[in-house]
């Protein structure tokens, strides 16, 4: 190899990103809407009708979503492993296929066991091939420049086009039924989702080349440090209020007096509000720092739950609450891979994420039973409170950064 050979292979592998950066970027935004508009969003919409032809009650009918958040906390830190060691390509190519094996159980099913039994392989699904593996690929696989305008751009389109298929399902289920409805999802994850992790996700060569090319914290030393453990508090208070507003929405909507088809329209301002704050996020955190605007958007969010069972079956209040929750929503999506990478490197990316994920799991397994439970306006309450909390938990850490800052 020749001195001028050489010194162009160390400048491609310092910038790891350069060759198909963009393209993962695309992949990731397409395989991420089907992915969470498959597996995830559904749920809320066929949750009724479920009950109906399962003749079960709404909670043991959210308990299968439960079981899927738990099987996706027990796999998150084996799933961290292998993905630091081995990439993405292997692993998210079998979620998927785990994915389409699991809506088709889904839409087959005629009582309880086959319902929980589709949604543990849901639940690998979403820990082998959504959010947390894809963000393990791109920090590895993207410069550290374009990192979070990779993580931005992916979330902003799988944020905004997920909130289409609440309708989407919705239609769909009023002509077809609902299992007819979860066999067309599972057949386009098929052709689509599992083609497309296959192709465009670099292999295990690939990503070792990379990896040995960048520096990093120790999962043991990130750990021992106070930033992880606030870090840790906030955003699992975060994704368990998240995950049991998603749930019980489309219901709560019905419940206070509107139809279902507004019921399952409504969550597109959630949509709107992911788009417009994943927008905003990049100058808005280059100005005030990412922790000071994920802080702010949190505290918004907690304001639209609690707010929310004042408005009633009123369509504006409403939508203002719900635009509120999906300022929240939307920015800690980008926020957590962007905040973890940024404080911890990228040596042990995944495996920090996923000690995080596992807790964040349990969180979003739990709320939703809660909040079925509660039902009402009382969860909305519990929910607005325990997101407050988090947006507490995170006050330390934006005012250091603001003072080192200045």
């Amino acid at each position: 190899m020749t001195v001028r050979t050489a010194r162009e292979a160390q400048r491609h592998a310092l910038r790891p990103g350069k060759p198909d950066g963009r393209r993962l970027v695309i992949i990731f935004a397409i395989t991420q809407t089907l992915g969470y508009g498959c597996l995830a969003q559904g749920f809320s919409v066929l949750l009724i009708p479920m009950s109906h032809d399962l003749h079960s009650s709404r909670t043991a009918i959210t308990m299968a979503s439960t079981i899927s958040t738990l099987i996706g906390a027990f796999a998150a830190y084996p799933v961290g492993r292998v993905m630091d060691r081995y990439g993405g390509r292997a692993l998210m190519t079998a979620g998927s296929t785990s994915g389409v094996m699991g809506v088709f159980l889904w839409s087959w099913s005629t009582g309880l066991p086959e319902l929980y039994a589709a949604f543990v392989l849901i639940g690998l699904a979403l820990a082998m091939s959504t959010y947390d593996a894809a963000f393990a690929v791109v920090v590895v696989a993207t410069a550290t420049d374009r990192r979070d305008g990779a993580i931005v751009t992916i979330t902003m389109i799988t944020g905004f086009l997920t909130s289409f298929f609440y309708p989407l399902i919705g239609w769909l289920q009023g002509g077809l039924g609902w299992r007819t409805t979860l066999q067309v999802l599972a057949v386009a994850m098929m052709l689509i989702v599992i083609p497309a992790h296959l192709w465009a996700v670099p292999g295990r060569a690939t990503h070792h080349s990379r990896i040995t090319k960048r520096t990093g914290f120790q999962l043991g030393d990130a750990i021992r440090t106070a930033r992880f453990w606030l870090l840790l508090v906030s955003f699992v208070a975060q994704a368990g209020t998240t995950s049991g507003f998603l749930v019980m929405m489309v219901t709560y909507f019905q419940d206070v007096g509107f139809s279902a088809h507004t019921a399952s329209t409504l969550p597109l301002a959630v949509g709107v509000l992911q788009l417009a704050s994943r927008l905003a996020l990049a100058p808005l955190s280059a100005r005030f720092g990412m922790l000071p605007v994920t802080t702010f958007s949190f505290a918004a969010q907690a304001l639209g739950l609690l707010l929310l069972p004042l408005a009633g079956a009123s369509i504006l209040p409403t939508v203002l609450c719900i635009m509120a929750f999906g300022l929240g929503y939307g920015v800690s999506v980008v926020a957590r891979p962007s905040v973890v990478a940024g404080t911890f490197g990228v040596t042990r990316f995944a495996s920090i994420m996923a000690v995080t994920a596992v807790p964040m799991a349990f969180a979003r397994a739990g709320t939703p039973l809660v909040a079925a439970w509660l039902e009402n306006w009382r969860f909305l309450i519990l929910l607005g409170s325990v997101t407050a909390v988090a947006a507490v938990a995170l006050v330390p850490l934006a005012r250091h950064q603001h003072r080192a800052d200045r």
